[in-house]
């Protein structure tokens, strides 16, 4: 059975007198603002699962109950009600001694004020967690230096931290998140406390580790665009309940509720968005092997002026025009009229704002390839405009998009 790396199941926190009281009158129906002095709900009803090796944003305004999930995460508050899972172990009513166990060898933690030991240098802090787990002092020194080398601090490692910058300070913390060896990384607003540039750099630096290292990541922040760029997935979070989970394609795209919507409505769609996310299915190709008839037919029955030529393979090998075609057919030519001059392949992980400058070079459609070469989609200019608009309903494309379209090859297999 594939379990999740962090579970959290129908998960309240309430502080305050009567905590198991206000959990039920929340069962109930009651409001956050309706609980009449039995206690302050952070937390409500929140349930959850974390992948191995997803990168798991939880996103809120302040008082939103975030920073309280993460803490429930790692042990540092007991759920009221509710049960969290790490690896499958259930770790919200664990002894003191569990939870240490835990937190030495399952979990790490990054804070947004860095959390560094003034006293201690560069490289003691970031063996620190080695050092609680009895690591000797040559291996725990050695994973350090390793450590702070991957986040650009190579040859740091006896400075003290009141020598660095805020930003060097931080990737202190992301190293001795590393060097502990965890496979579930926590990071409370680890990035907040920046300047934006100094902040776009530790994104930019926790996306090249996570592409090459795989961690687990749960990632707390108010920053929507933040969000949106470091997260495999989001949760959204407001007044202490996770309102929607999904892709930031599918926020964008298919807001759950007006407060998402609302939310949404500002972010710089084309910086979040992919060529995978608004690509449409061809609603026709045609074969190397076909004739100008064949194509000239399916270009009369879906009122389209261009066809994709794809071989058996599923690669992209041209492109052929009506007029083309139509010329071909006039003078009874037996091969199709193929030009590759107009084609233009994107990766389907290509921002859109990395597209406009594709579309504008050409009047084809552009394709849509994976690693292969083998088609995915295509984007046509009006699909690419739509795109930024706002939501249009499944893969932001109409029902093209979503599939409703079939696939009507010539000669292509």
């Amino acid at each position: 059975m594939n379990v999740s790396a962090i579970s959290a199941e129908h998960v309240y926190k309430v502080f305050g007198r009567r905590p198991h009281e206000a959990v039920k009158r929340l069962k109930g129906g009651a409001s956050r603002d309706e609980l009449k002095g039995l206690g302050t709900a952070a937390v409500i009803d929140a349930t959850f699962e974390v992948q191995r090796g997803e990168t798991f944003v939880v996103m809120g305004l302040s008082g939103s109950g975030k920073s309280t999930l993460i803490r429930m995460v790692n042990g540092l508050l007991e759920p009221t009600d509710g049960t969290v899972e790490l690896d499958g172990q259930d770790v919200t009513h664990l002894s003191a001694a569990g939870l240490r166990e835990v937190r030495r060898n399952k979990v790490s933690m990054v804070f947004q004020h860095f959390a560094l030991l003034p006293h201690r240098t560069v490289g003691e802090n970031a063996a620190y967690a080695l050092e609680l787990r009895g690591v000797s002092k040559a291996d725990r020194e050695a994973r350090a230096e390793e450590a702070l080398g991957m986040v650009g601090l190579k040859g740091l490692g006896g400075s003290l931290p009141s020598q660095l910058s805020g930003g060097m300070r931080q990737r202190v913390g992301l190293a001795r998140a590393l060097a502990a060896g965890t496979d579930v990384m926590l990071m409370d607003e680890a990035f907040s406390a920046l300047d934006p540039l100094i902040r776009k750099e530790m994104q930019d630096q926790l996306l090249e580790l996570q592409s090459e290292l795989g961690k687990t990541i749960l990632f707390i922040t108010h920053d929507l665009n933040e969000a949106m760029r470091l997260g495999d997935r989001i949760a959204m979070m407001r007044d202490g309940r996770v309102v929607q989970v999904g892709t930031a394609e599918q926020i964008l795209n298919e807001p759950a509720t007006d407060y998402v919507a609302q939310f949404v409505a500002d972010v710089d769609r084309s910086r979040v968005l992919t060529a995978d996310a608004v690509m449409v299915r061809p609603v026709a190709v045609v074969g190397p092997e076909s004739g100008p008839k064949a194509a000239h037919k399916l270009m009369r029955e879906h009122q389209v002026s261009s066809l994709f030529v794809v071989g058996r393979d599923r690669r992209v090998q041209g492109l052929v025009w009506e007029d083309d075609v139509a010329d071909a057919v006039r003078d009874g030519a037996e091969r199709l009229p193929v030009s590759s001059d107009n084609v233009t392949g994107v990766s389907p992980d290509t921002p859109l704002a990395d597209l406009f400058h594709h579309a504008a070079a050409t009047r084809a459609p552009l394709a849509v390839v994976n690693e292969q070469g083998r088609l995915e989609g295509i984007i046509p200019r009006v699909t690419l405009l739509s795109a930024l608009s706002g939501p249009t309903g499944t893969n932001g494309a109409g029902p093209a998009a979503a599939g409703e379209t079939p696939l009507d090859t010539a000669g292509a297999r």
